[in-house]
């Protein structure tokens, strides 16, 4: 099953070359990113494209070898990004924390519109990704009676840089990673949709990471939950680009069951950096209908529900210990929204040779934080009898308790079997996290 279109959607933006360094039990990773990301999803799914290319000259060519071979009806250079090679570094392709990125040079960066006549000007269909470069200047290149999508993750300040499009905006697209996103749609959404109702926007998305998405039909006034499908994640890189041109992609059938299949799209580019492997995955989901894709469930824990379920964080927490890997868990409880209750820094580190009364009352404090916490995080370092201790309380509460056991020193069957997710992995452990979340969060429902 495949999106039917009478001309070939056209995805406009920076095409970069995306780096990912190499990290335990994976390699390094050199591929073109940026909107080639969405022309993979597009391609997967066999639905016809163009491609409007921002780019530096050097990548031209290898651009447009890769994308003919990938499903593209035709490639138009667009602008020439000078002062930067488009190379982006990536820390950490598996979305526990912020991935740290570095944009080489991009300080030094600015795009040179080229002139290419009106080779844009008979697509219908348009999907912008906004890179360093002047929205407004788009608007010369395309009919006037064209439909705008956006996705907004990266390179928008606010939403005036797109105001040129109101009137023909057809959906806006953000994912909860977005430094845009962060200043305006953090706390509370209802910002963001008020300003894609001014632009006259059909569809607002918001794309929430490992706890799903939602669909605003802002013209039904309707709101659609769509759930994420957790498995191992081998690379984050380029997943909500796909999600956006797949949903762009489905249109015709809606926004609600675009927005479904652009969902499962992504999912499995997810899970693999091998196309012809993604390619096959995405085939077999398109077999479903939208019915089937319902009843497969999945993890639903909107971003802004989420600080509203504590965490309490078992580990040795001491300044004294050398705790890189609870350091690096606590950012990543951080980076997805979560409220994370520290003990340690709430109630204080006691000095060593604390009297027995000091000691009580230190105890009295931590154990009514972790009755006040709806899950416990646990990183039972060097096998701390205190973490093990909280966590053998909380089992017996019926608390969940994810644990992340890096130097796996406690695979145990206490440990392991009362877990509701254990494992050296902490993307394991994250997924686990937000699947007992998302149960107490839909049983409040």
């Amino acid at each position: 099953m495949s999106a039917s279109s009478a001309t070939p959607i056209l995805i406009v933006g920076e095409i970069i070359v995306d780096f990912t360094v190499a990290r335990p039990g994976a390699e390094c990773k050199l591929r073109l990113g940026g909107i080639v990301h969405a022309a993979r999803g597009l391609w997967a799914c066999g639905i016809p494209y163009s491609i409007a290319a921002v780019c530096p000259r050097y990548i031209v060519d290898q651009a447009q070898r890769f994308l003919a071979a990938h499903g593209c009806n035709e490639f138009v250079w667009l602008g020439e990004v000078k002062g930067s090679p488009n190379v982006i570094v990536i820390g950490d392709a598996t979305e526990v924390s912020d991935q740290g990125y570095e944009d080489l040079l991009r300080e030094e960066k600015s795009v040179e519109f080229l002139e290419v006549g009106r080779a844009l000007k008979s697509f219908s269909e348009v999907l912008i990704f906004p890179g360093k470069f002047d929205l407004s200047e788009i608007t010369r290149f395309l009919s006037a009676s064209a439909r705008v999508s956006f996705d907004v993750a990266y390179d928008t300040e606010d939403f005036s840089s797109i105001e040129c499009f109101a009137g023909r905006v057809g959906a806006v697209a953000i994912s909860t990673s977005s430094p845009l996103f962060a200043r305006v749609g953090a706390v509370d959404i209802e910002p963001m949709i008020k300003a894609a109702n001014r632009l006259g926007a059909e569809a607002f998305l918001l794309k929430e990471n490992r706890g799903g998405s939602r669909l605003f039909d802002l013209r039904a006034h309707e709101v659609e939950s769509v759930p994420a499908i957790l498995s191992s994640t081998a690379n984050s890189v380029g997943v909500g680009d796909v999600y956006s041109a797949v949903m762009v992609g489905f249109r015709e059938r809606g926004w609600r069951e675009a927005a479904w299949r652009g969902a499962r799209a992504a999912t499995s580019y997810a899970v693999t950096t091998y196309p012809d492997d993604f390619q096959e995955d995405v085939r077999r989901e398109l077999a479903l209908s939208l019915e089937e894709m319902q009843d497969l469930g999945g993890t639903m824990l909107p971003w802004h529900a989420r600080p509203s379920f504590h965490i309490y964080l078992a580990a040795p927490d001491f300044s004294y210990v050398d705790k890189p890997e609870v350091d690096r868990a606590v950012e990543a409880l951080q980076y997805h929204n979560f409220t994370v209750r520290r003990p340690i820094e709430e109630n204080g580190e006691l000095p060593r040779g604390s009297s027995p009364s000091v000691l009580r009352t230190m105890f009295a404090k931590d154990i009514a934080l972790l009755e006040e916490c709806r899950v416990i995080f646990a990183v039972p370092l060097e096998r701390d009898p205190g973490t093990l201790v909280e966590m053998g309380l909380a089992m017996v509460t019926r608390k969940p308790v994810i644990t992340f056991d890096p130097r796996r020193e406690n695979n145990n069957t206490m440990v392991a079997g009362g877990s509701a997710a254990y494992s050296d992995d902490l993307d394991i452990c994250i997924n686990g996290l937000f699947i007992e979340i998302s149960k107490l969060w839909m049983a409040s429902q």
